[in-house]
């Protein structure tokens, strides 16, 4: 039997202005290496999320991810996505914002890796610019 493929979301990071923001509300989230990321609503392919990876929009691109360990319900009614509280960085994507969570099939997800284009190194101001001029 072969492995099923990880399946992963894209969340916006609502209120954070920069990689940065997000990176300190995670870090102040942060419990015994991991971090709890409430939603309203199970996953209808929750099982499928095990070991996928939660990926960030910031500012109208994927930034970066967290790697999803467990979901679990809580005492409200809500349900938790119990991440991994290193956020890995990715070289930035543009992204439309949603509302909730997406799901990324595994062949979908973004690359880890920059590839030398230097485009993660940009001034978010600067990177929004040249997104909106379609040349990033």
């Amino acid at each position: 039997m072969q492995p099923v493929p990880n399946l992963h979301l894209t969340k916006v990071a609502v209120g954070c202005a920069s990689v940065e923001a997000l990176e300190n509300r995670l870090a102040r989230r942060a419990r015994r290496g991991e971090v709890r990321i409430p939603t309203r609503m199970r996953p209808k392919r929750a099982d499928e999320l095990i070991g996928g990876n939660l990926y960030w929009i910031v500012k109208h691109r994927l930034v970066g991810c967290n790697a999803i360990m467990r979901i679990e319900d809580r005492s409200d009614g809500r349900i938790d996505f119990v991440c991994s509280a290193e956020m890995v960085r990715i070289a930035p994507i543009p992204k439309r914002a949603h509302q909730g969570w997406r799901y990324r099939e595994e062949g979908d997800a973004p690359d880890e890796q920059e590839h030398g284009s230097g485009v993660s190194a940009l001034p978010s101001p600067l990177y929004g610019r040249l997104a909106a001029l379609a040349l990033v």
